[in-house]
């Protein structure tokens, strides 16, 4: 006889859902999350809104970092548990950011390059870097709550 173990609904599976729920519906995630929205879109419009859209290779990469990092930022509310860890790419990308105008082809570091880079990036890594942690203290804080730490 071979019974069938339905993992949904492993008591385990359903305190990690609850978790990354109260992790979620915290006013500082929910603000970190919305400054990073909010970040990924300036970061994709700074061409046109600080005035180098001039120089095309950076206001491409601008562009689609900034798309990248909204995507990567804007699903962590919705579906934290399977998309927490796209934060670290959103570091990546905030990294990147900072480092772009030195490193993509053409002359394009101007000091409006530069600024605008240095400053939006270190934003997007700030927030990406409070939302890896946000995520990591749940997990830790989570830790030694179930029927064995009752001991």
């Amino acid at each position: 006889m071979t019974t069938r173990s339905d993992i949904t609904q492993h008591p385990d599976l359903a305190e990690m859902r609850s978790r990354f729920e109260r992790a979620t519906t915290n006013p500082a995630a929910q603000a970190v999350e919305a400054l990073a929205l909010l970040t990924g879109v300036y970061l994709a419009a700074s061409p046109w809104i600080a005035g180098f859209s001039g120089l095309t290779a950076l206001a491409v990469t601008n562009l689609i970092l900034g798309i990248a990092y909204a995507v990567c930022m804007s699903g962590l509310g919705s579906a934290y548990e399977r998309t927490h860890a796209m934060a670290w790419a959103a570091c990546a990308i905030g990294l990147f950011t900072i480092i772009a105008p030195w490193v993509v082809a053409g002359n394009v570091d101007t000091v409006r390059t530069v600024v605008n880079n240095v400053i939006v990036g270190v934003v997007a890594l700030l927030c990406a870097l409070a939302m890896a942690a946000g995520a990591r203290g749940e997990r830790v804080r989570g830790r030694g709550r179930g029927p064995s730490a009752m001991t």
